[in-house]
């Protein structure tokens, strides 16, 4: 499978790009970054100490050499790479996070002509993290406040994270509510008592963390919490690669990580 690196001198990109280079069905045929990059010519593996051939480029033609993208970029980046994935018939694994409304439309457009993945987090734990979550919310619908967690480095721009939103749509759904009626996302000042039935979130930033995403439910007497922490990006590169595996052999169709995971 060829694939195509989006974002690839970027703390993500480059630990996908190592991923590649330790599967033996994959290759790396080309690596885009941002026009002004200071790494543009340089190899995509020359971090590694190696050299792949493949010089990273700001041009998005390059995409069409591949057979998937894999994009853990900015909404307004993927949105530009996907054009180039639909017209010329070229998969994608999107990470990206913080869409708004008008982005995910335009990525539910896009997979009308393209197999995509979307999936704010990549990780297998994190999948598996969701399946409990929607375990918790429906045994403790009743008498139990829940509130989510997230904690990730300085350098993220969006905030919930793309992960602790669908922590929150998943908890929501089992519970029979929307997410964008009971989502609390700020508290400052003189608040009130905590609304029956509502979500809060809570975001820090800070340092390198990585990720961290933990869900409370709190009730009278006890609590109970679900933790996810990542140590390493290499699971969401894992997770990635799992999903390009998955759009071999499809040529349209929007999928998310629970699909790659139970098929």
């Amino acid at each position: 499978m060829k694939l195509a690196i989006a974002g690839s001198s970027g703390r993500m990109g480059r630990t996908i790009i190592e991923a590649a280079l330790g599967v033996a069905d994959m290759q790396v045929v080309a690596a885009l970054d941002r026009p002004d990059s200071p790494e543009l010519g340089r190899d995509c593996a020359e971090f590694l100490g190696t050299r792949l051939g493949v010089p990273i480029v700001a041009d998005l033609a390059a995409i069409g050499q591949a057979d998937v993208l894999i994009d853990f970029t900015r909404p307004a980046a993927t949105l530009a790479h996907l054009q180039i994935c639909c017209a010329a018939g070229v998969g994608a694994v999107i990470g990206t996070t913080g869409f708004d409304a008008s982005g995910k439309a335009a990525l539910a457009a896009a997979a009308a002509s393209t197999a995509l993945v979307v999936a704010p987090n990549m990780s297998v734990g994190v999948q598996a993290m969701l399946r409990l979550v929607e375990l918790g919310a429906r045994l403790l619908a009743q008498g139990y406040d829940l509130e989510i967690i997230e904690a990730h480095h300085r350098d993220k721009i969006d905030a919930p994270s793309g992960t602790a939103l669908q922590l929150g749509e998943v908890a929501a759904r089992a519970r029979g509510q929307s997410l964008e009626d009971c989502a609390v996302f700020a508290r400052h000042g003189n608040t009130g008592p905590r609304s029956a039935g509502s979500i809060g979130f809570a975001a820090i930033r800070g340092g390198d963390i990585i990720g961290d995403h933990t869900v409370l439910f709190a009730g009278t007497g006890e609590r109970i919490e679900i933790t996810h922490r990542s140590s390493s990006r290499t699971a969401y590169a894992q997770g990635a690669l799992r999903a390009a595996r998955f759009l071999q052999g499809r040529s349209k169709g929007l999928f998310d990580m629970q699909d790659v995971m139970t098929s």
